[in-house]
C-alpha cells in the first residue's frame, strides 16, 4: 500500500497541504546500505594500504563470484598474475601462498560490491511492489542503483591502469573510485533522512553548511591522491613539512598546475593544508551555529560533527607520524567517511527550525 499523507495547515497561506510521512522501513534498509558502503570504502582502504588491489586480474561480473576451488584453480590465478607489471617487477618473490594472502583480500573486496548490489536491488523491488515509495523517491533511488553499477565498472577501470606499464594504479581513477563511493554514500543517507524524519525545505544555515560538507569532500578527495601516489610515506613530521612550514620546492613539476595531482610534496602540502582549513572551517561553523537560536537536537547534530572532525584530524597526524602504519592509515578512511556522514546529518537537521 502507499503510505497515508496526513493534511498540514500552512502557515502563509492557511491552506491545507499534505504534509510527508516517515517511512521508517524504507529508511533502515537505507541506512544498512549506506552502512554496507562504508564498510566498502574500508576494506578499499586496506586492500589499497596493502597492495592487494591488482591481484585479480580479470573481471567476470557474474562467475567472479566464484573463489578458487582447488589447488589448479590457484595454479591458474597465480600464473595470470605472473603475468602482469606487479609482479614482474615488484612481488616476483611471491609464492602461490603469498599470492594467496593478497588475492582474498580483493576478492572480499569485489565480492562485497556484488553483496551490496544485491542487498539494495531486492528490497528495492519489494518495496515498488508494495507501492511503499513515492514517484520522486523511486527516480531518485533508481539512480542511485545505476551509479552503483557504474562504481563497480570505474572499480575495474581503475585497475586496469596497474596492468599495463607501471605495477599501480592511476591516482585519478583511484580518486575517481573512491569519490563515487562517497556521492553514493552520501546519497543513501540523505534519501534515507527524508524517509525517516521528512523535513521542510532549506534554511541560510542549512545552506551554508552544504559548503561546509563539500569542503569536507573535497580534502577527502585530495587523500585519494595521497594514497594513490603514496605521498603519506615522506615528510612524516607534524606540524612542519621537511622542517618548514611551507617547504620549498612546492609546485616544482612541468607544468606546475599539475604538481597537485604529480608532485608528491605538492600533493602532501595541499591534503594538510586543506585538513587544516576544514577543521577550522567546522569549528567556526559549530561556534556560530551553536549561539544561534537552534533546538537541542540539532546542537547535538554540530556537536557531533566537532567530535567527528577533532577525531579524523587526530587520526591523519597519527598516520602520518607513523609513516602509515596499517591500523593507522585505514582508520583515517573510516575517519573520513564518519565526519562526512556527521556533516551530512548535520546539514539535514539544520534544514528546519526547533524540530526536536
Amino acid at each position: 500500500m502507499s503510505r497515508s499523507v496526513s493534511p498540514t495547515l500552512h502557515p502563509a497561506t492557511s491552506i491545507n497541504i499534505a504534509a510527508p510521512q516517515p517511512h521508517r522501513a524504507v529508511a533502515m534498509w537505507l541506512f544498512f546500505c549506506a552502512f554496507m558502503v562504508f564498510v566498502m570504502v574500508v576494506i578499499g582502504g586496506l586492500t589499497r594500504l596493502t597492495e592487494s588491489g591488482l591481484s585479480i586480474v580479470e573481471w567476470h561480473p557474474f562467475s567472479g563470484i566464484i573463489p578458487p576451488l582447488n589447488e589448479t584453480d590457484w595454479q591458474r590465478l597465480y600464473q595470470e598474475y605472473s603475468q602482469y607489471p606487479e609482479f614482474q617487477k615488484v612481488n616476483g618473490w611471491m609464492s602461490v601462498a603469498d599470492f594467496k594472502s593478497i588475492f582474498w583480500l580483493e576478492f572480499i573486496h569485489r565480492l562485497w560490491g556484488r553483496l551490496i548490489g544485491l542487498v539494495f536491488f531486492v528490497p528495492f523491488v519489494w518495496f515498488l511492489i508494495k507501492r511503499s515509495i513515492d514517484g520522486t523517491t523511486k527516480w531518485k533511488l533508481a539512480g542511485l542503483f545505476v551509479l552503483g553499477g557504474l562504481q563497480g565498472v570505474m572499480g575495474w577501470y581503475m585497475v586496469m591502469s596497474g596492468l599495463v606499464d607501471r605495477p599501480d594504479v592511476s591516482q585519478y581513477r583511484l580518486t575517481a573510485h573512491f569519490g563515487l563511493a562517497l556521492i553514493i554514500f552520501i546519497a543513501l543517507l540523505w534519501v534515507g533522512l527524508q524517509q525517516y524524519a521528512p523535513r521542510p525545505g532549506a534554511t541560510a544555515t542549512s545552506r551554508r553548511i552544504l559548503g561546509v560538507l563539500a569542503l569536507v569532500v573535497f580534502t577527502a578527495l585530495s587523500g585519494g591522491f595521497v594514497a594513490g601516489t603514496n605521498a603519506g610515506f615522506i615528510y612524516n613530521t607534524f606540524p612542519l613539512m621537511d622542517g618548514h612550514l611551507i617547504p620549498d620546492g612546492l609546485f616544482a613539476f612541468d607544468p606546475a598546475w599539475m604538481a597537485p595531482f604529480e608532485d608528491i610534496k605538492t600533493i602532501q602540502f595541499d591534503h594538510r593544508w586543506l585538513a587544516k582549513i576544514t577543521f577550522f572551517v567546522v569549528l567556526f561553523f559549530w561556534w556560530r551555529t551553536t549561539r544561534q537560536d537552534i533546538s537541542a537536537d540539532q546542537k547535538r547534530a554540530c556537536h557531533l560533527m566537532l567530535a567527528a572532525v577533532c577525531l579524523q584530524v587526530a587520526l591523519g597526524i597519527s598516520t602520518l607520524l607513523s609513516v602509515v602504519w596499517l591500523p593507522l592509515g585505514v582508520a583515517h578512511q573510516a575517519g573520513a567517511v564518519l565526519l562526512i556522514t556527521a556533516t551530512t546529518y548535520c546539514a539535514y537537521r539544520l534544514r528546519a527550525r526547533h524540530l526536536a
